[in-house]
């Protein structure tokens, strides 16, 4: 009885281990110390990697999450979540990006979480595919999808259309939500670089190991499971590439990008040669430049090259008259998604609204109209109740005044930028003993570039030359 038990019990785990290794999906299950114990022959298609590639490694080894709270498997281990029919969008440590549809769950014996599995269909191909028939669809935005008409917000619109005139680098500065890639988006759309690619990347969404590669491209051979691919740099030719929170960039590869600009040539990961470029490159960051430096986030070099020109785009809390057209904007965006008639928001949402500070910006607002509109049936009004909780009280989104000390004025962005332009110059100038040529390439621009803005601040090479 015992042998026939073993016998057919063996028979099972066979047929097991055949289903797992046939099924058209793909199957991970990983023990407690998040490493991979079964890894199917469809999950290794999918992910174009053998078990020899993930053997002995932890998941976050293996594979790259901007955050590790978006690995589902993970979750399931640590905190026995059960997430069922989810899509994950995830990078292997070759580069490859995979998007599947998964079911994940914890395995439990007494009691206890002992491992965790991944049941995933494969959809890469298919986002692929729906991805690239959006951007045949659909077209970048221009100046005129820029909505407001305060003071502030049209003076930096009228910068930005001064700037489309050239093929001078651009850095856009604004809170997160404020808009940026709304103005890098215009200035491409009115250069003449219009008909060219406009390709854009999150510097802070690369895992560290392959953003050289990403950017500047790989041949075969540079590393294990590299081919021949050229970078965003060859993809951007003849366009504008956007770089989003550039201060996200590791402080060495700042310095190839900065070689790339000057020389306007790229040299691929692994290779010797090197490759012609024509591409401007606008930049993004969400924080105040000279605390990225200070910080050590931005090399001062890098800074002074791609903010040849600095455009800064106020938050929405400094521009809350744009408010009500920025509402009925989103009223009507949402009107034809969602297949409504919501004629507009009533006194008491603008009241709500006028108090709030709005740390997320034009962003922030936009999603708290969509929110609305979800919660709306059918009245022809957006109404406080529609609004998120924070929303339904007075005092929401205000400081309060009565016991707070009045914060020491500060020095404005304009000011701190220009400072900081002025002492670049008077470094490089000192370094260079009043060399204009020496100091021109010490800042990465041309002479008649540097003798303009020592013009601008009345700054004298006399002054900089040490006597013999």
């Amino acid at each position: 009885m015992d042998q026939e038990y073993i016998r057919n019990k063996n028979e099972l785990t066979s047929i097991y281990e055949t289903m797992l290794q046939t099924i058209d999906l793909g199957i991970r299950i990983v023990d407690t110390k998040e490493e991979l114990l079964l890894y199917n022959e469809t999950m290794q298609r999918i992910e174009a990697m053998s078990p020899a590639d993930v053997s002995g490694k932890r998941l976050t080894e293996a594979f790259h999450f901007q955050d590790e709270r978006d690995s589902r498997l993970l979750q399931a281990i640590r905190h026995g979540e059960t997430i069922q029919h989810e899509k994950q969008t995830y990078i292997t440590y070759k580069g490859e990006q995979i998007t599947t549809i998964n079911h994940t769950f914890p395995i439990y014996q007494e009691g206890r979480v002992i491992a965790a599995a991944e049941i995933a269909k494969d959809i890469t191909q298919m986002e692929k595919l729906v991805r690239e028939n959006q951007q045949k669809s659909t077209s970048l935005f221009t100046f005129p999808d820029i909505i407001g008409s305060s003071q502030i917000l049209l003076d930096v619109v009228e910068q930005a259309k001064r700037v489309t005139r050239t093929t001078s680098s651009v850095l856009i500065v604004g809170e997160t939500g404020t808009g940026k890639e709304l103005f890098a988006q215009s200035i491409h759309s009115a250069s003449d670089r219009a008909t060219g690619p406009f390709i854009s990347q999150n510097c802070a969404a690369l895992p560290e190991s392959l953003i050289e590669g990403i950017l500047f491209g790989t041949v075969k051979g540079a590393f294990t499971g590299a081919g021949d691919r050229p970078g965003l740099f060859e993809e951007a030719e003849g366009g504008t590439l956007l770089l989003d929170e550039i201060n996200s960039l590791p402080a060495n590869l700042q310095a190839k990008l900065l070689r790339a600009l000057q020389e306007k040539s790229v040299t691929r990961l692994g290779d010797t040669k090197t490759r012609p470029i024509d591409v401007r490159v606008l930049t993004t960051m969400n924080e105040d430049p000279v605390d990225a430096i200070a910080g050590g986030r931005l090399r001062k070099d890098v800074y002074y090259r791609l903010g040849v020109v600095t455009l800064i785009v106020p938050p929405l809390s400094e521009r809350k008259e744009d408010i009500p057209v920025l509402v009925n904007a989103f009223i009507r965006k949402y009107n034809r998604l969602f297949q409504m008639e919501v004629s507009k928001a009533d006194d008491q949402v603008y009241e709500r609204f006028m108090s709030y500070d709005w740390p997320g910006s034009v962003r922030e607002l936009e999603h708290v109209i969509e929110a609305a509109m979800n919660l709306n049936f059918g009245e022809p009004y957006l109404r406080l109740h529609h609004l998120p909780p924070h929303f339904h009280h007075k005092t929401s989104g205000t400081v309060q005044t009565e016991t707070k000390i009045a914060p020491p004025r500060m020095e404005n962005l304009p000011d701190k930028l220009r400072r900081l332009e002025y002492e670049t110059l008077e470094e490089a100038l000192t370094q260079s003993s009043g060399n204009i040529k020496q100091a021109a390439k010490i800042l990465g621009i041309s002479r008649q570039s540097l003798q303009y803005r020592m013009q601008k601040f009345d700054m004298q090479r006399e002054s900089f030359i040490v006597p013999k």
